[in-house]
């Protein structure tokens, strides 16, 4: 009996533990970027109750019998699939067309990767433009360098919104002829080899792990696909909200069914303590 309270309890512990993966993708369904997130499960450990060979007789039996322990967690993963891309009138807006992911580099001094190209130019040292994240962070380059547009470009102070961005993340700028000029800065764009593997930091980046392999940076690897920069557009969530109702509603039956099975274990229970 105590056996299967333990095992509707860890049912009802897995499918909180889904629940709580969907309410994560619904609150996320306009976060720039974000991919949604599906929750694995595993069976735990089965106990033997009796072997194939210990029949009353002891003849051998085709089939043992195991009962088997309840569930657990075995991973939430990440579902990098291409989302759609939005139309943004920011000229710094970049979306990804592609497997590829921005670097930033930290508060911390290490480089973290994202899908989220909500950019823009903020001030820096000598009247300098450094593309930055929304919350500040410096955008890398193809060297792994923070992106810096000089302050003057032919001349005369550089205007933000004149930069442009080529497919392959090449910045542009025009001259006196209003013809873009490339300026020798590039945008840097890695893939990973198990880009599932990647560490979830929050704030929409993702930090290198031994599961994720190293970044590999398109420029120098000529076997990787090209991903593609659309400037003027952003890259929307991939969560689809229909289906994570219908799989909201199919974790909440399941932890109602689990807890039924705590229920009838319970007056099973009190009815054995009944006899006399």
């Amino acid at each position: 009996m105590v056996r299967s309270l333990w095992t509707a309890a860890t049912g009802m512990i897995a499918q909180q533990n889904n629940v709580d993966t969907i309410a994560n993708n619904l609150a996320n369904v306009n976060t720039t970027g974000y991919k949604t997130e599906t929750n694995e499960f595993k069976s735990l450990l089965y106990q033997t109750l009796q072997t194939r060979t210990t029949t009353a007789n002891g003849d051998e039996k085709p089939i043992g019998a195991q009962v088997g322990l309840g569930v657990r967690n075995s991973s939430i993963t990440s579902q990098f699939t291409q989302g759609a891309l939005l139309d943004s009138e920011s000229t710094t807006a970049m979306a990804i067309s592609g497997k590829g992911f921005f670097a930033v580099r930290g508060e911390d001094g290490e480089t973290y990767y994202t899908r989220n190209g909500d950019f823009n130019f903020s001030l820096g040292v000598g009247g300098t433009l450094q593309l930055t994240t929304s919350d500040g962070q410096q955008v890398l380059s193809t060297t792994g360098q923070p992106i810096t547009v000089p302050g003057q470009i032919n001349g005369q102070d550089t205007i933000a919104n004149k930069i442009t961005v080529s497919a392959d993340g090449s910045l542009y700028y025009p001259d006196a002829d209003n013809n873009p000029q490339p300026i020798n800065i590039t945008i840097g764009l890695y893939q990973f080899q198990n880009p599932k593997g990647l560490d979830k930091v929050g704030d929409s980046l993702y930090s290198v792990s031994a599961a994720s392999g190293p970044a590999l940076n398109e420029a120098t690897n000529a076997a990787l696909e090209d991903s593609i920069i659309r400037q003027g557009y952003l890259e929307g969530s991939n969560v689809q909200v229909a289906d994570e109702m219908v799989n909201l509603i199919i974790a909440q039956r399941a932890y109602e069914l689990n807890s039924k099975a705590i229920q009838a274990t319970d007056e099973m229970l009190q009815q054995a303590n009944q006899l006399r």
